[in-house]
């Protein structure tokens, strides 16, 4: 039976969006096959917690799993002819343990009860069922379900932020075409729910482990994206505007006088986007360059300054 996700995450139900993420990552950095080549047991701890963030890493979702409407694994609850409209199976009245049946046709709810599994007991196909194939042998293997595919799918920090579309290919000559969430992680998992391997109970599912790609601007430290931007040693010493990429955008940018190659201007909400849409800073590390040609004037004025008003270059953290 899957765990509850937020007990997976090691988290409480009123656990914010932020703690969710934090739980998530610490988890997945933890578990990753990257960091335990061979353990299996890692590897599907790995699973399991990037499962459950696809359940309450995502609002909508985590809205639906808190008001019952999805379970843990995302699939909505049938809700069959019940008894006062609850999950026998969920939360059984005098403690834990399996419910009986009052009698045929007197069905409670079947929220939350695999159809497969219900198949394998009867046919035989399934945990604990007969593995027979002939005649008089059972139906072994009817409701055997497709198995799930894994890959892992390199995206740019622009498609993070902003959410869009990728294709994938997998071995078997399929091609999909996946829907990056807005506010996706590095490392989360989307799971493609029928898009596994085939069986006679129908496909398995695909899961996607999204990475981000190399960006040519920005890099990653921490919450926050860094870029290095050039600025003119004019503009260093006098300030000035001067235009700063960005994620959404080129955006004009105040440098102060005696701005110095190492200084952080901030770019509040320029960033990576959480899950909820909400934006971290875009921090512009300034890197002084010079004029590419030789002048004898700046030359001249600087022998001028370097006698006149000598000082040690130290250098900046």
């Amino acid at each position: 039976m899957t765990r509850d996700p937020y007990q997976e995450l090691g988290v409480s139900r009123t656990a914010s969006a932020d703690e969710i993420r934090k739980a998530f990552r610490k988890l997945a950095k933890q578990h990753h096959p990257d960091t335990n080549p061979g353990d299996k047991g890692a590897e599907e701890k790995f699973k399991r917690v990037s499962a459950a963030f696809d359940i309450v890493g995502d609002p909508d979702k985590r809205k639906k799993f808190d008001a019952g409407e999805i379970d843990a694994d995302g699939r909505e609850r049938a809700r069959g002819f019940s008894a006062g409209g609850r999950n026998p199976w969920a939360d059984p009245p005098g403690g834990g343990g399996f419910r009986s049946r009052r009698g045929p046709y007197q069905s409670e709810s079947f929220e939350g009860v695999d159809l497969n599994d219900i198949l394998g007991e009867m046919f035989g196909g399934g945990r604990g069922g007969s593995r027979g194939g002939g005649a008089g042998g059972g139906f072994g293997g009817f409701s055997q379900r497709g198995a799930d595919v894994r890959a892992k799918l390199e995206i740019d920090l622009e498609d993070a932020i902003r959410g869009g579309k990728q294709r994938i290919a997998f071995s078997d000559g399929r091609t999909i075409d996946v829907t990056i969430p807005k506010g996706a992680q590095e490392g989360q998992t989307l799971r493609l729910r029928g898009q596994g391997a085939p069986g006679r109970a129908g496909p398995g599912d695909a899961f996607i482990e999204l990475a981000f790609r190399p960006h040519p601007i920005y890099r990653r430290e921490g919450e926050v994206l860094v870029m290095d931007l050039p600025v003119t040693l004019y503009d260093a010493v006098l300030g000035g505007k001067v235009e700063a990429p960005t994620p959404d955008g080129p955006v004009q940018l105040t440098i102060p006088k005696g701005a110095n190659t190492g200084a952080r201007l901030r770019l509040k909400g320029r960033g990576l986007s959480d899950p909820q849409g909400r934006r971290t800073d875009l921090f512009a590390r300034l890197v002084v360059v010079l004029p590419d040609a030789a002048d004898a004037e700046l030359e001249a004025f600087a022998e001028q300054m370097r006698q006149k008003r000598p000082y040690t270059a130290r250098r900046r953290t």
